[in-house]
């Protein structure tokens, strides 16, 4: 007589991963593979709104006030200056990175917590225009310690752009027209100016200087058109 002596085999000729009671990890209750693969596919994914709400969601429950967050973010700005200032431009972007995250919190804080006031709202508008040009004085400095005036120059026109951009927008509300329109707002600049920063030591921090003043004087000829379409649109209607 012939016995298969294969280790693949049992006795009863079934293999040793099987019995009466289906596959070894079903009977030491593990989780089939397939069905966790099935579920973790099947788990919302959060979207980066989502992560923001929820974090907003965290600070409403606390005692922070979005005054404290918009102060911490003009002191990150500040320090981010002083580090490009002493050439750690990498340090310097994430310094400004965090810090133009905590200006994305406090205004959305602010309305969904109930804690915001007039002059809370002053303050946020006034500090994010000097956080850019903090920054950007920095970055000037470094350009003017080169010897490349137009890289320098491109920082001026760049910081002076931006401000006129916040300035059309509030002029124009003040008027009672909407202004938010434009190719390189807020959220954009920061987007460049990080970027260039983190990028430095690729030498893309004057290229990304050059492309912020010329987006930001774009938006400004963008904004100066939309202003003037709306009030002469609003001086027909008001003829008719």
């Amino acid at each position: 007589m012939r016995i298969d002596a294969s280790p693949h085999r049992s006795l009863g000729g079934s293999p040793p991963s099987e019995g009466l009671d289906g596959p070894v990890p079903a009977r030491l209750g593990l989780p089939d593979r397939t069905a966790r693969r099935a579920r973790v596919s099947s788990r919302p994914r959060v979207t980066a709104r989502e992560y923001q709400g929820l974090v907003t969601d965290r600070l409403v429950e606390s005692r922070l006030t979005p005054n404290a967050i918009s102060l911490t973010g003009f002191a990150l700005c500040v320090l981010a200056a002083v580090l490009v200032w002493n050439e750690l431009y990498f340090l310097g972007g994430l310094a400004f990175v965090i810090g133009s995250i905590c200006d994305t919190l406090d205004g959305r804080y602010a309305r969904t917590s109930g804690k915001g006031t007039p002059f809370g709202a002053f303050l946020d508008s006034t500090l994010d225009r000097i956080e850019e040009g903090v920054v950007l004085t920095a970055v000037a400095y470094q350009f003017a310690q080169e010897s490349d005036e137009l890289a320098a120059a491109a920082v001026v026109l760049a910081v002076l752009a931006s401000l006129m951009v916040s300035y059309t927008r509030a002029r124009a509300e003040a008027l009672g027209v909407e202004c938010k329109v434009g190719i390189a707002d807020r959220a954009v600049r920061v987007v460049i100016l990080s970027a260039g920063l983190l990028l430095a030591s690729l030498e893309l921090l004057e290229p990304s200087v050059y492309l912020l003043a010329g987006l930001s004087v774009i938006t400004v000829g963008q904004r100066v058109w939309h202003v003037r379409g709306e009030l002469t649109r609003n001086a027909a209607a008001s003829a008719d």
